[in-house]
C-alpha cells in the first residue's frame, strides 16, 4: 500500500534535509516515547527512543512504504524496546496507583466511552474551553501521572495519536481484552477528574 501523505516527507528525509528530520521528531517523538514506556518502562524509555531513532536513520533508505511512516517508526521503537528487555519480559499490571478521586462506575458510560449523563454544567463549556484552563490542565496532568505506565501509554496512543486498538495490541504485545481494560480504566479516571472539577472547581 502506498501512503501519499508520507511520500513528500520521505523524499526530503532521503535528501538529507535537516528541517524534515526536525518535523519527523516533533511529530512522532511523543508516540515513540509512549511505546517505549509501555514496553520497557520509563527508566529505559529515553535510551530506547534514542536507539530507535538511530535505527530509523540507518534504515530509511530501505523503507518500502508497505506501512505508514508512523507505523514503521512505532514498530522500530517497539522492537528496540523488546530487545532491551529480551531477558525479562514485563508483567502486565492492571492494578495501579489510585487516582486523586478514585474512579467512577462504568455504568455511567456508554459502550463507546462517552457519558450517558454528562458531568454537571458540561453543556456550559466545551471540552476545549475547559482544557484551556490552567488549573484543570494541572488536575489532568496529576491524574495522568497517577496511571500506570502501561495505562497512560495506551491512553496516549489511542486518544492523542489515534491508533486503532488492534495496532496498539500489535505494538505492545498485549491482548485486545487487556488493551480495552487499560484504556477503559484510564478513561474512567480522567472522566472522574473532569467531573470533580466541574462540580467543585478544584482538583
Amino acid at each position: 500500500m502506498h501512503y501519499p501523505a508520507d511520500a513528500a516527507l520521505l523524499a526530503r528525509l532521503r535528501a538529507g534535509e535537516q528541517q524534515a528530520y526536525r518535523e519527523l521528531v516533533s511529530t512522532y517523538q511523543g508516540a515513540m516515547r509512549a511505546v517505549a514506556i509501555a514496553i520497557a518502562g520509563s527508566r529505559f524509555a529515553d535510551e530506547v527512543v534514542q536507539d530507535a531513532w538511530l535505527a530509523v536513520v540507518r534504515n530509511l533508505a530501505g523503507f518500502e512504504q508497505r506501512s505508514s511512516l508512523k507505523t514503521w517508526l512505532l514498530t522500530i521503537t517497539a522492537n528496540t524496546a523488546k530487545s532491551r528487555l529480551k531477558s525479562s519480559r514485563r508483567e502486565i499490571l492492571l492494578d495501579d496507583l489510585p487516582a486523586p478521586h478514585g474512579t467512577i462506575g462504568a455504568e455511567r458510560f456508554a459502550a463507546d466511552g462517552h457519558w450517558l449523563t454528562p458531568p454537571a454544567a458540561w453543556h456550559e463549556d466545551s471540552p476545549e474551553a475547559l482544557l484551556a484552563e490552567e488549573q484543570l490542565r494541572e488536575c489532568l496532568e496529576h491524574t495522568l501521572g497517577s496511571l500506570s505506565e502501561l495505562q497512560s501509554s495506551v491512553l496516549l496512543l489511542r486518544e492523542r495519536q489515534g491508533l486503532e486498538l488492534e495496532e496498539i495490541c500489535n505494538l505492545l504485545d498485549v491482548s485486545l481484552s487487556n488493551v480495552r481494560v487499560l484504556l477503559h480504566r484510564a478513561r474512567l479516571k480522567v472522566f472522574a477528574t473532569l467531573e470533580h472539577y466541574e462540580e467543585t472547581g478544584q482538583c
